[in-house]
């Protein structure tokens, strides 16, 4: 009962804000870091309980019952949620000791202490449900979260828009997510976790010749197995979640939200969630080769999507941001081919460079005095010694580069990518391409941002320096996190979980291939940048003139985003505004306000005969006795 309070201590830290930071103001971090330190020690001890292939199941009460449907709250923590609840109290930690330097001074400090707790006890609890309505629960928490902490800065405009769009495009995904989870409970009859995957493996020989008609209300003939329905379902909210492709539009736009909270969003929460989920519910897409497909070829194509457009961005955090889309290609891609161990393995050391490179750009943007267009920053490196030595360390972790973290589990995920047949060749194939592209926008940055002459406005040239203690020390450790993580036999931890899965950790013929090929990438990437960004630095321009087209589809996200608003958002605003104009008031408040018209009218002709006068109304009556009196005689 004692792993209660891992997710427990962070929800005290929101609740003891809420109530008082007010009072607290600047010193809120004094209850928000040590509760998210203290999870981090009991995370600790739950994974060494698991180590040895232990499984903690700790029901705590039943939540409710109706009819058939029992639900219970409770924690299940096996390796593949140990390595997860590591992975969110380490980042989170770092990012709650971020942010006392990033925020000190910032109105709403304890407001944002108080939501980063909120979001670190809702991913906690979701990757340690036992259940799929547990599940959603939180899974709509961390949505919720993102969407408070995208628009913390609420007053400015884009903030806003950006918190709404997050939070709209989630609810698209969500809906196929609740619809998933309502059918394995009609086809499994309980939403517990256990008894769904203990049935899984029978149903394609005892229900699942069991079909669903998806036309059956136009005549029917398109049948697809329960499974695969449930699967692509399920998926569907993975889309939302994890930003992939066509639901990719609202990750960039996140970085609206103050730095921090991107870095805990993109390395160790919401956008990881999606990634959990499916490998969480291995036993159920291992049944359906039609789902598995259908999540390798969407994580395939967000994962060169992503890095294409990162090529061009020149927004800081923008770049980092699309570098996240397209490695959460990379850790689908592979949990679509049923290689689970090196997705999450990615995504273990995803975490760590990850949020080193954002926090890195948030010690940027701070020295700068908050400018985030690269092209106006420049000779960095010597000034913000230890924010370029530890930003190299991620971008070489990022670009996959040898003996880093990125490069074991990148390898390791093409590896098991190849392993998977003739779609994981092929996309495998794609992901060394992806590679080298990953490693050129890295690096991009790196030369743009932090070498040459400065371009920094001459109002703060002269004040640019690097950041205290409290903003540098989480780089440093999350610099070793990037390089230590490829070292610490994850991948045969996590075989536990998944007993079966390729953690592409074979040796051979086809290892030495791709190890060598995605190196060779990376390489020719990282050489291709230095020489457009350092030693032609005119050359870009050039390249740019004569592909403007491609240039202009990169800048702007492959019009993505047009096309939405073409097809979608224009046309429900001009449906809202005809409905309100059309429907709301020319027939609805018409129709009411005639009733009160008609009243009025009434209560206008009943005054005029209500003069006070009696000789009004004895006049009044001697007429209204004559008309009957003449009425009764002729008629």
């Amino acid at each position: 009962m004692l792993y209660v309070l891992i997710p427990l201590l962070p929800l005290l830290a929101f609740i003891v804000l809420s109530f008082a930071g007010h009072v607290l103001k600047e010193r809120a971090h004094l209850i928000a870091v040590p509760a998210v330190g203290l999870s981090f020690l009991l995370s600790v001890f739950a994974f060494s309980e698991v180590a040895g292939g232990r499984v903690l199941e700790i029901p705590l009460y039943t939540w409710g019952s109706s009819g058939d449907l029992t639900i219970r709250l409770g924690l299940y923590v096996d390796q593949l949620t140990a390595v997860m609840l590591l992975l969110v109290t380490i980042v989170s930690g770092l990012v709650h000791v971020y942010t006392i330097g990033y925020m000190h001074g910032e109105p709403g400090y304890a407001r944002f202490f108080a939501n980063i707790a909120l979001f670190t006890f809702s991913m906690l609890m979701l990757v340690m449900s036992d259940n799929f309505l547990q599940l959603f629960v939180f899974w709509e928490a961390v949505g919720l979260c993102s969407y408070l902490l995208i628009g913390h800065w609420y007053e400015r405009h884009t903030a806003r828009a950006a918190a709404t769009k997050a939070f709209i495009v989630n609810r698209v995904g969500d809906f196929g997510f609740l619809l998933g989870i309502l059918l394995v409970f009609a086809v499994f009859g309980t939403l517990q976790y256990q008894p769904v995957f203990a049935e899984a493996a029978a149903l394609s020989e005892s229900k699942g010749g069991a079909v669903v008609d998806l036309l059956g209300a136009f005549g029917g003939g398109w049948e697809v197995s329960a499974m695969t329905l449930i699967c692509l379902l399920l998926f569907v909210g993975a889309v939302g979640k994890s930003a992939q492709v066509p639901l990719h539009v609202w990750l960039p736009d996140a970085m609206e939200g103050p730095t921090p909270i991107s870095a805990l969003i993109h390395a160790a929460t919401m956008v990881t969630a999606g990634v959990f989920m499916v490998a969480r519910l291995a036993p159920l897409y291992n049944v359906s080769p039609e789902a598995m497909a259908v999540v390798a070829i969407v994580g395939g194509v967000t994962m060169f999507v992503g890095a294409t457009i990162a090529l061009t961005q020149n927004d800081i955090k923008r770049v980092v941001a699309y570098s996240t889309l397209s490695q959460l290609g990379y850790m689908m891609m592979a949990c679509g081919l049923g290689g689970y161990v090196a997705g999450i393995y990615h995504l273990l050391t995803h975490g760590a460079f990850k949020a080193l490179l954002f926090l890195g750009c948030g010690s940027v943007i701070l020295a700068v005095h908050h400018e985030q267009d690269m092209r106006r920053m420049g000779g960095l490196k010597d000034k913000m010694p230890v924010t370029y030595w530890t930003f190299i360390i991620g971008s070489l972790a990022l670009a996959g580069f040898p003996l880093t973290a990125g490069f074991f589990s990148k390898d390791a995920l093409l590896l098991s990518a190849w392993n998977a047949g003739a779609l994981g060749q092929t996309l495998a194939v794609a992901g060394v391409l992806t590679a080298g592209l990953t490693a050129f926008y890295s690096f991009r940055l790196v030369f743009v941002t932090f070498w040459g002459e400065s371009r920094v406005d001459p109002h703060h040239a002269d004040h640019v320096h690097e950041q205290p203690l409290v903003v540098t020390a989480p780089l440093v450790v999350l610099a070793v996190l990037s390089i230590a993580t490829g070292y610490l036999g994850i991948p045969e931890f996590l075989q536990q979980a998944f007993p079966g899965s390729d953690g592409g950790g074979h040796h051979g013929a086809a290892a030495t291939g791709i190890m060598l090929a995605a190196t060779l990438a990376g390489v020719i990437g990282i050489a291709v940048a230095y020489v457009m960004y350092v030693k032609s630095p005119d050359y870009p321009d050039r390249l740019m003139n004569r592909w403007q087209a491609l240039y202009r589809g990169s800048l702007n996200k492959w019009y993505v985003d047009e096309a939405y608003d073409k097809a979608i958002v224009n046309p429900t605003f001009t449906l809202a505004d005809r409905m309100w104009k059309k429907v709301d008031v020319a027939i609805i408040d018409n129709a009411v306000n005639g009733v009160a018209r008609g009243f009025a009218w009434w209560g206008w002709m009943a005054r005029l005969i209500q003069t006070g006068e009696t000789q009004n109304y004895a006049l009044s009556m001697t007429m209204g006795a004559v008309i009957i009196l003449t009425a009764y005689l002729l008629f």
